[in-house]
């Protein structure tokens, strides 16, 4: 039940930051959907990764961007079901630098990766995660490029719809998030290790979008 009380905490904490931008003379929304996404965020491969049965153990605080950066490489992994650094320098060297944030350093040896095996999925969703990354969550032209080639790379594996749907929603471009994350769900096996987070994080999705059509009617 741990997912359920980690949506629940982010729920929780988006109602917070709706209520007082309601109470703003401007209600500014533009500020707390910023805020939304970055729960979202927050939140990647959360569900993917965690074992709600593993007795909690204490761990000193750490940077925010350096563990959300680190979240993303394992949830990535963990979502491809296998030791994607094996065999692949390339691979070690550029999970290793994007788990620190220095995503600019991480992209550069990824490209390595790509040229070596331009059919690796993986490769080219580490260098995608990456250029995001580089770009303060904020999808360029770049990173659309190296998801895209993803895809290609390996039609039907889960890792490009999810992780542009994350980015997307980081973006605020909710409705692109959502139409991805419904596709990759609707086409899961019912026994997927990610349907859970999916079902969880389109209903968070759901509220933000539904906070943004409010927002957008005429007073």
């Amino acid at each position: 039940m741990g997912w359920i009380l980690a949506i629940v905490l982010a729920l929780a904490a988006l109602g917070g930051v709706v209520w007082f931008a309601r109470r703003g003379s401007h209600g500014n929304r533009a500020g707390w959907q910023v805020i939304a996404a970055a729960l979202m965020f927050g939140l990647a491969g959360y569900a993917i990764q965690a074992d709600p049965y593993m007795p909690g153990a204490s761990k000193a605080p750490v940077a925010s961007a350096e563990g959300n950066a680190a979240a993303m490489v394992e949830a990535r992994r963990a979502l491809a079901g296998k030791d994607v650094a094996l065999g692949s320098n390339w691979m070690v060297i550029g999970d290793a630098l994007a788990r620190h944030g220095q995503f600019a350093d991480a992209a550069g040896v990824l490209l390595g990766a790509v040229e070596s095996e331009p059919k690796n999925v993986e490769a080219w969703l580490a260098l995608a995660n990456a250029l995001v990354g580089h770009a303060d969550g904020m999808i360029t032209p770049a990173s659309l490029f190296a998801f895209q080639k993803a895809e290609e790379a390996e039609p039907g594996h889960p890792g490009p719809p999810f992780f542009l749907g994350l980015s997307m929603a980081q973006s605020g471009r909710f409705g692109e998030a959502r139409g991805l994350w419904a596709g990759l769900l609707a086409r899961s096996p019912a026994d997927a290790p990610w349907r859970q987070d999916l079902v969880s994080r389109l209903a968070l999705l759901d509220r933000l979008i539904a906070e943004q059509e409010v927002g957008a009617k005429p007073r």
